[in-house]
């Protein structure tokens, strides 16, 4: 489905650690881990959905936003609306690309652009 003009649509997988604005999720109550192992378990994920994994499945699992809820959908945004790295990095992808690990104040992500 097509958003206004000038926004994009994106899913994301988070993955918190104790340095997040806000170190816990519907996974777990009070996230602990370094942004170091928060790092490596990201990067296996990318290395599973490269696999062939769905996107939808391990952020539905593993995802620590809400959005999990939602296989990782944020649905449409413009610019201003989320934290500017994670805006930056998804309007530099095109249409089915998927992100590096991308770092915000959140935690670290995976960004699948969608629209």
């Amino acid at each position: 489905c097509a958003g206004p003009p000038d926004t994009v649509r994106a899913s994301h997988l988070l993955v918190k650690h104790k340095d997040s604005r806000r170190p816990s999720s519907w996974r777990e109550e009070r996230i602990t881990r370094s942004k170091e192992e928060a790092l490596e378990i990201l990067n296996g994920y990318l290395t599973q959905i490269k696999g062939g994994t769905p996107f939808a499945d391990l952020a539905s699992q593993f995802s620590d936003c809400s959005s999990a809820k939602r296989g990782g959908d944020l649905g449409h945004f413009g610019p201003g609306q989320m934290q500017k790295p994670f805006e930056d990095a998804t309007f530099a992808l095109s249409v089915n690309e998927m992100s590096g690990p991308i770092s915000t104040d959140s935690g670290v992500h995976i960004i699948l652009r969608t629209a």
